[in-house]
């Protein structure tokens, strides 16, 4: 089935700022509450959000096979699970629907006051139930960085990082939509020159610039995903800003890696930018060097040139870019992560979300940390108005944007935004 969503030459019925990151060539998928505190699944074309309940119900989607209640749900799970030539014919049929030349929906008043939604009428909830999490480490300058850091700089990377896609089991139950403040955590650390830990709130919160994919039901247990294949169980991507504590993740992770130090909070886009409506922007990934086993050679360019950004607004000041990268420097490619995530039968479901790990690039200015802009609180990053951070601060607040450009065409994922909050620590612990 062709990609007719994509069409450069497409205009919208509905108006759409030059500069959005949601013209009718996007079309993603989110949950929203409405104004009348109704759950429903939408898409988004420019600052119109689109109930795609209602546009179901009152028959706009028709002609392709879809279930009564698949957009009436609270989360996209469901939908994600009919795979791709569903998502693809919804996609193409919404780009028609909202088409200038259109005239169905674009003339039917009635039909558009209970379709459509001002971004001010709705709130945007977490797209998909995160049933399981994995964090990937794949940005090679990352993993360099952290290596000359922590270890020996001769030998940055560990030796198996050249050959595996690296990576962890996280905690979904704390992935939380943009929007949402986070605490800072309590936990163990070891202070410089200390011998003995201490407990308390963690002095060295971090942001990590990362992407995210969503997956749909893949495979069943014990039988791996071929790496050609793989791309086809990918629903789409989101921002991610997987939170860390510097701190606590330096004492407890050896040696089973890491846990509280990195699981209190990660936050996600709430808009899920499907593979398809990246597909004109596709690049190739970085040089493999050596090349990997044969079930991680991935025929063709694997990766999207997404530039990213990450601004720093502190609670009295100006916003600052502290960063800019791409996505196109991840080592790996999704479609590798996913075929070494299932080579030994693990089952992957729908809904799963799989972080790249933090996307660093190769200038000093596109490191996608804190703990590397600040070079692990050596090189103090200064912000406007005379502030400097070598971490973040309690009422600092964390944007992640993200788009692609080429040509005329620009397709964004909108931001991901959290503020640290004091922490607090609750009664039963004080002592």
């Amino acid at each position: 089935m062709p990609i007719k969503a994509n069409d450069p030459n497409r205009v919208s019925w509905l108006p759409v700022r030059e500069d959005s990151d949601f013209p009718i060539q996007n079309i993603p998928f989110g949950v929203f509450l409405t104004r009348e505190d109704v759950i429903t699944i939408g898409t988004r074309i420019g600052d119109t959000a689109i109930d795609l309940g209602a546009l179901h119900q009152l028959g706009y989607l028709q002609d392709i096979p879809l279930t009564d209640d698949i957009f009436l749900q609270d989360s996209l799970n469901d939908f994600i699970s009919d795979g791709k030539k569903t998502w693809r014919a919804v996609r193409n049929r919404i780009a028609e629907i909202f088409d200038i030349q259109n005239k169905d929906l674009q003339q039917n008043e009635a039909h558009k006051k209970i379709i459509l939604f001002a971004l001010d009428e709705i709130e945007m909830q977490l797209p998909v139930q995160i049933g399981d999490y994995t964090d990937f480490y794949s940005s090679k300058e990352h993993a360099t960085n952290v290596g000359k850091m922590f270890r020996d700089p001769e030998n940055a990377l560990l030796p198996n990082w050249l050959h595996i896609p690296v990576g962890y089991h996280g905690r979904s139950s704390t992935i939380i939509p943009s929007g949402t403040p986070i605490r800072r955590p309590y936990g163990q650390t070891l202070p410089k020159g200390s011998k003995t830990p201490v407990f308390g709130p963690s002095q060295r919160v971090d942001f990590e610039l990362e992407m995210a994919f969503i997956t749909t039901d893949a495979n069943k247990l014990g039988e791996p995903i071929p790496v050609d294949d793989a791309e086809e169980y990918i629903f789409g991507l989101v921002l991610f800003n997987d939170w860390s504590a510097r701190d606590i993740q330096k004492w407890e992770y050896v040696p089973l890696g890491p846990f509280l130090g990195k699981s209190f909070a990660s936050s996600i886009s709430p808009w899920i930018v499907t593979l398809d409506a990246l597909e004109p922007f596709r690049v190739a990934s970085p040089v493999q060097d050596p090349a990997p086993f044969p079930y991680l050679r991935q025929k063709g360019p694997g990766s999207f040139d997404i530039r990213l950004e990450v601004d720093l607004i502190p609670d009295s000041g100006e916003s600052n870019t502290i960063c800019r990268s791409n996505f196109r420097y991840m080592y790996w490619t999704m479609a590798q992560q996913l075929a070494h995530h299932t080579v030994n039968g693990c089952k992957i479901n729908s809904g799963d979300l799989m972080g790249s790990g933090t996307i660093s690039g190769p200038t000093d200015d596109s490191f996608g940390s804190m703990l590397e802009l600040a070079w692990m609180g050596s090189k103090p990053v200064a912000l406007k108005g005379g502030q400097t951070r070598t971490f973040i601060d309690d009422l600092d607040t964390v944007v992640l944007k993200g788009h692609c450009k080429k040509g005329g065409l620009r397709i964004g994922f909108g931001e991901v935004r959290s503020q640290l909050l004091p922490s607090v620590l609750p009664k039963t612990l004080q002592t």
